[in-house]
């Protein structure tokens, strides 16, 4: 597919966006100032804390780059601003949808609930007229009870802007099987959820998301290639959220053609095209499909599908997904695709 294509297309979708992992210098520098936080880093400097390198070992090294953007989201101000400037800066890049994820527990260092972590999200994403919904993320190294409560909570707040639960977090270090209970009360409630499986650990990480009941995969590169569960994602109409720049700098992959894309794609596996964390990766939605494009030589048409994959994957009613995929096919036709 024409390079300039992709860079001039205006219709992106994101379903797997971290807020703390994206972003970027100028938010920083916002956030820094709200803390009282004497602003005399450089440009250079930011980077340093909240990039990674193209030295990064592993998911473990790559996780320690969240530690200095989840330092300044610990006031209700703070985490407000932060939801506001990131859904403004993603319509300004060209996409019309994204799924924001966050761990509302993570934001409680300096005193704030969680639900008065998720009511400030709530708050600053209103603020933008951007077409964005949150997701609440379980965190492995959290302890049982501080995730029952994110689930609970997801519970009293889905609905316009808070849609679902995931499981984020170190996989290798804690297996995706010891959170079962969590995600029978999420089932109990009706609740939907993604799960982070397949990529600091294997397919069985993955089969266990999928036994919990999980309809989107994050990343799932190591179950790519088990006929169980690839058969299994078939027949039920699973999503995985794919994140390609990401998984070379945490060393899942070696080179993106270590995705069966094209192979995914025509047994119609919902496969999707994703950024993970723009500042930590130092990526965009663009860079990632023109990362994937220079790989694969994309087809016009497996350009297309990759994005309605996102839409129908989204976690949103069917009238909204059909009302973006309207919308996307104008953007289409505006660059003669």
């Amino acid at each position: 597919m024409n390079k300039e294509k992709i860079i001039n297309f205006k219709g992106y979708v994101d379903l797997h966006f971290h807020l703390d992992g994206s972003l970027d210098i100028a938010t920083v520098r916002e956030l820094m100032k709200l803390n009282n936080i004497k602003d005399d880093l450089s440009d250079e400097e930011i980077r340093k804390k909240t990039k990674v390198g193209k030295d990064c070992k592993d998911l473990n090294e790559y996780l320690s780059k969240f530690d200095f953007p989840i330092s300044l989201l610990q006031t209700k101000s703070a985490i407000s601003y932060a939801f506001y400037a990131v859904k403004e800066r993603l319509m300004r890049e060209g996409l019309i949808y994204a799924e924001i994820r966050f761990s509302p527990a993570f934001f409680t260092s300096g005193g704030l609930t969680q639900e008065e972590v998720i009511a400030s999200a709530i708050e600053g994403a209103c603020r933008s007229k951007f077409n964005a919904k949150l997701i609440l993320c379980l965190m492995r190294n959290q302890n049982l009870e501080t995730n029952m409560e994110t689930v609970l909570l997801a519970k009293k707040y889905i609905g316009d802007t808070i849609v679902s639960l995931d499981l984020a977090g170190a996989e290798g270090l804690f297996p995706t099987k010891d959170f079962r209970s969590l995600f029978i009360k999420a089932k109990e409630l009706d609740i939907p959820f993604t799960i982070h499986a397949g990529e600091a650990d294997g397919a069985s990480s993955v089969k266990a998301a999928l036994d919990f009941g999980a309809k989107r995969i994050g990343h799932g590169v190591n179950s790519f290639k088990d006929k169980d569960i690839i058969d299994y994602v078939i027949n039920n109409n699973i999503t995985y959220e794919v994140c390609p720049t990401s998984n070379l700098n945490t060393r899942v992959i070696n080179s993106v053609l270590d995705y069966p894309l094209r192979d995914l794609l025509n047994k119609n596996i919902l496969v999707t095209i994703n950024t993970d964390n723009t500042s930590v990766s130092n990526t965009s939605i663009q860079n990632e499909f023109i990362l994937i494009n220079d790989s694969f030589d994309l087809k016009e048409s497996e350009f297309k599908t990759l994005l309605k994959n996102s839409i129908n994957s989204a976690f949103l009613p069917r009238t909204d997904k059909d009302a973006l995929l309207k919308e996307l096919d104008l953007k289409f036709k505006e660059i003669n695709i």
